[in-house]
C-alpha cells in the first residue's frame, strides 16, 4: 500500500513550533522591558527622594517633639552597630537613655564603637555582643546567651547587611548575601520573639531594608542559583524578602503585642556603600545622606507610640511608603512568602513561632 505524508500534521506541528518560539521571544522581550522600566523608575524616584536633598525636603514636615522621647529602662538590640547607619542608630537610642546591645561581627571594632558611644552619650548601659550574622550557629549562641539573662527586648533593629558582588559561600553552605541579609535576619527575629513578648505591648522589630527592592519581585530562587550571579540584584532580592517577611511577621504575631516595621534609610554615605558600590558612591558624592540622616527613621520608629504606627508597613523619612512602584509588576509576587518561610525554617533549623 502506498503511504502519503501527513502534510496537514506536519504543517500544524511547524506552526505550533513557530508560535512557541514567538511566545518565548515575546516573553523575554516583556521581561527585559519590565526590568528596564523598574530600573528607570527606581533611579528617577530615588534621585528625587533618597538623596540628601530629598531628606532636607521631607524633613520640613518632621515634628521635632517626636524625637524627644526618653526611653530609659528599655532594651534595644542593634545588629551591625559598629559603623554607618547601625552605629548612628545605637548612638541615637543610647542618647535617649536606652540600654543598647550592639551586635557586631568584629570584637575590636565593636569595642571601639561601644567606647565612643558611651563617652559621647554618657550612657554606660551600652553592651557589646560579638556575633557574625552570616552564621546561624552564631545567632543561636547569641540568642541563647540573652535568653539565659531573661532580658525583655523592647526593640530589635535588624540593621546588619552585606552586598558582596562575587558569589561567596559560607561554611554553612549559604550564599553570603543571603546568609546575612535573609537567614541572619530571619533567625535573629524568630529567636528573639520570646524576649520581645516579655516587653509587650511595647515591643517592636525594625528591619532596615533598601529601596533597591523596588527593582525586583519576590522570588523563590533565594541563593541566585538560576543565571549568572549578580551581587547587586541579589541584594535587592534579599531586601524584597525582608519587606515581605515583615508583612508576614505582623500577620502571624498580631495578637502578641509586637509591632513589625521595615524601612528604607535612603541613600547614605556609609563605609559599606563606599566598599560595595564605589562607582555609585563616587557618582553621587556630596549628594548622599549622612549616617545620622539614614538612621533618623529607625530611631523615630523606636520612639513612637505603637498606636501611631502600622505593623507590617514599610517606612521612609518618618512616613509610611509604598512597597511597589507603579507598573513594576512586583505586588503579586509576595504571595510566595509562605513557601520562602518554609525554606528558611528548613535551612536555619528554626521553626517559625505560631
Amino acid at each position: 500500500m502506498r503511504e502519503f505524508p501527513l502534510k496537514g500534521a506536519k504543517d500544524a506541528s511547524k506552526t505550533w513550533a513557530v508560535r512557541l518560539e514567538l511566545h518565548i521571544s515575546l516573553t523575554a522581550l516583556t521581561m527585559f522591558l519590565l526590568k528596564s522600566w523598574r530600573q528607570i523608575a527606581f533611579g528617577t524616584y530615588g534621585y528625587l527622594n533618597f538623596t540628601k536633598s530629598g531628606f532636607i525636603e521631607h524633613s520640613k514636615r518632621f515634628k521635632p517633639e517626636e524625637m524627644e522621647t526618653r526611653i530609659e529602662g528599655k532594651n534595644c538590640i542593634v545588629t551591625g552597630a559598629n559603623s554607618g547607619i547601625g552605629y548612628a542608630t545605637a548612638e541615637g537610642l543610647a542618647s535617649r537613655g536606652a540600654t543598647v546591645y550592639m551586635v557586631c561581627r568584629n570584637k575590636e571594632r565593636g569595642e571601639a564603637a561601644q567606647s565612643k558611644i558611651q563617652s559621647k552619650t554618657g550612657n554606660q548601659n551600652v553592651h557589646l555582643e560579638v556575633c557574625d550574622l552570616s552564621y546561624v550557629s552564631d545567632v543561636k549562641s547569641f540568642a541563647s546567651t540573652l535568653s539565659s539573662k531573661n532580658v525583655p527586648v523592647h526593640a530589635l533593629v535588624n540593621n546588619a547587611g552585606v552586598l558582596e558582588n562575587n558569589r561567596v559561600t559560607t561554611s554553612e553552605g549559604f550564599e553570603l548575601n543571603f546568609a546575612v541579609n535573609v537567614v541572619g535576619t530571619y533567625a535573629m527575629t524568630e529567636l528573639m520573639l520570646p524576649l520581645l513578648e516579655k516587653a509587650a505591648p511595647d515591643a517592636r522589630v525594625i528591619t532596615v531594608s533598601s529601596g533597591g527592592m523596588y527593582t525586583v519581585p519576590l522570588t523563590k530562587d533565594l541563593q541566585f542559583s538560576d543565571g549568572n550571579f549578580n551581587g547587586v540584584e541579589q541584594y535587592a532580592r534579599n531586601k524584597r524578602v525582608q519587606v515581605a517577611l515583615t508583612e508576614k511577621w505582623a500577620e502571624i504575631n498580631k495578637n502578641k503585642g509586637i509591632g513589625f516595621y521595615s524601612m528604607h534609610p535612603g541613600w547614605a554615605e556609609t563605609p559599606g556603600v563606599a566598599q560595595s558600590l564605589p562607582s555609585f558612591s563616587k557618582a553621587l558624592s556630596g549628594k548622599l545622606r549622612t549616617s545620622e540622616e539614614g538612621a533618623d527613621t529607625i530611631v523615630w520608629l523606636a520612639l513612637q507610640p505603637k498606636e501611631n504606627l502600622v505593623s507590617g508597613a514599610f517606612y521612609f523619612d518618618r512616613a509610611e511608603a509604598p512597597k511597589h512602584l507603579m507598573f513594576s509588576a512586583t505586588g503579586g509576587s509576595h504571595g510566595v512568602i509562605d513557601s520562602i518561610i518554609d525554606s528558611l525554617k528548613r535551612l536555619s533549623s528554626i521553626s517559625a513561632q505560631d
